[in-house]
């Protein structure tokens, strides 16, 4: 499965000059660990190195920071299975997801 299709990279590049306002920008893709722990949520990516991205990260506790392309596309884990995107995730405002979050948990 492709994590980072061209669509997903451009609106995530599109929105990387916003920073860390999470008001103003979209969550625009889910990744998950379907062996264990570990979900990913794609807000933003550089455009000038594609390899940085940021958005709300929740492995053991839901943080908002930054990850690498390639440590999604790469990982494997103890049954060889590597992380996947959610295919039925729908766009939703980051701000509003990351209250969802910490109501959560």
């Amino acid at each position: 499965m492709t994590l980072f299709t061209k669509e997903i990279e451009r609106k995530a590049q599109a929105q990387f000059h916003l920073g860390s306002d999470l008001e103003k920008q979209q969550v625009v893709a889910k990744f998950f660990n379907p062996q264990g722990a570990g979900t990913w949520y794609l807000i933003n990516q550089d455009p000038d190195d594609p390899e940085y991205c940021w958005g709300i990260c929740h492995i053991f506790e839901t943080e908002v920071g930054s990850f690498l392309k390639s440590d999604l596309e790469t990982y494997k884990g103890n049954l060889g299975i590597g992380i996947e995107r959610d295919l039925g995730f729908e766009e939703v405002n980051a701000k509003e997801l990351l209250d969802k979050l910490f109501k959560c948990f």
